[in-house]
């Protein structure tokens, strides 16, 4: 590449300036300039949790879809299965048969007491008495256990939300059959965050804690670097990259990434101090002879201390004195 040097009095020029390049002069010495590789990364959930159906049978409602904010507890589904309720009037009915045996068993044993108490019959049959009553008795909490259990069971057909979050997948529809332990939906939440895949030959640069940088709709926005995984596939690493106020619209989204991979010395000046012209670049610089404009190959833009600084790759060497483009007009 052919670069070009030159030094160009503002007598040679008629260019206006609208405003000065620099406040002051400012002495160029090199400085350390972070070198950055473009890479996509991918937003992810922290936390990928299935709502699982807990009972067998017909999902009869379906209250979420795809891309539902949903909240922890909050009802997503409703499986019923039928034969619950056949089991249930099934022992409310052997509880009838066993409450009218317990009345009796009641009635007779009262007698019992009765005549015991005026010698008519003996201890023993009033104690027969007692025991069958207390039988019936336990037999009848039974039922109501049993009922008890068969209600949960019905209970759990309604599938709740694990956590709060969106719902990132439905894979079944309303009328189907699903089993116990079957996911009805997805929910990604826990946060999000960036992940990255980066060539193997950069894991040196890649430091827990290092600032990463990635591109938006509304400008350039820092992050850090979390973690960094210690597998390798396909020859390349895996990252994990945490920034505030990525969009959680869709998970799986890809956005730029610039990692830090290296550093070298370079010239800087701050943007403002750029000239441009009939398509050259022009810094300002103090010379024994007054103030020249000198031609300049600029490069990469970089934010230091809240001021854009530009790297100077050609035209310009340490120790040179940029100073503000109107004092080229001042020494002409």
């Amino acid at each position: 590449m052919l670069r070009l040097l030159a030094v160009i009095p503002l007598s040679a020029l008629t260019l206006a300036f609208a405003e000065p390049a620099a406040a002051e002069p400012l002495t160029l010495v090199p400085q350390t300039l972070t070198e950055w590789k473009a890479v996509y990364g991918t937003i992810e959930a922290r936390d990928r949790m299935p709502a699982r159906a807990r009972l067998s049978g017909t999902l009869i409602e379906l209250s979420v879809i795809e891309g539902d904010l949903v909240v922890a507890g909050q009802e997503l589904a409703r499986v019923v299965d039928d034969k619950l309720d056949f089991q249930l009037a099934a022992l409310a009915a052997q509880k009838d048969g066993l409450q009218a045996q317990f009345t009796n068993a009641s009635a007779d044993l009262q007698r019992g007491e009765e005549l015991l108490k005026n010698g008519s019959t003996t201890t023993q049959r009033v104690d027969a008495l007692r025991t069958q009553v207390d039988v019936l008795s336990g037999q009848i909490a039974a039922l109501d256990a049993q009922a008890e259990v068969i209600t949960q069971q019905q209970r759990e057909g309604i599938v709740l939300a694990p956590a709060s979050g969106r719902v990132l997948d439905v894979p079944v529809a309303r009328g189907a059959v699903v089993l116990s332990g079957e996911p009805i939906a997805v929910i990604g939440g826990g946060g999000i965050f960036l992940r990255i895949s980066v060539p193997e030959r950069y894991i040196a640069n890649l430091k827990e804690g290092g600032e990463i940088r990635i591109s938006d709709a509304e400008g350039p926005v820092s992050g850090t670097l979390s973690r960094v995984y210690p597998l390798i596939e396909g020859g390349r690493v895996v990252a994990d990259v945490e920034i505030d106020g990525l969009p959680d619209g869709y998970i799986g989204a890809r956005m730029q990434v610039r990692l830090p991979v290296g550093s070298r010395d370079a010239l800087m000046v701050p943007a403002t101090s750029l000239v441009t012209r009939d398509g050259l670049d022009f810094v300002a610089v103090e010379t024994s002879d007054g103030a020249v404009l000198r031609i300049v190959v600029p490069g990469q833009h970089e934010q230091r201390a809240g001021v854009e600084m530009v790297e100077i790759l050609s035209g310009l060497r340490a120790g040179d004195v940029v100073v503000p483009a109107d004092e080229v007009a001042a020494h002409d």
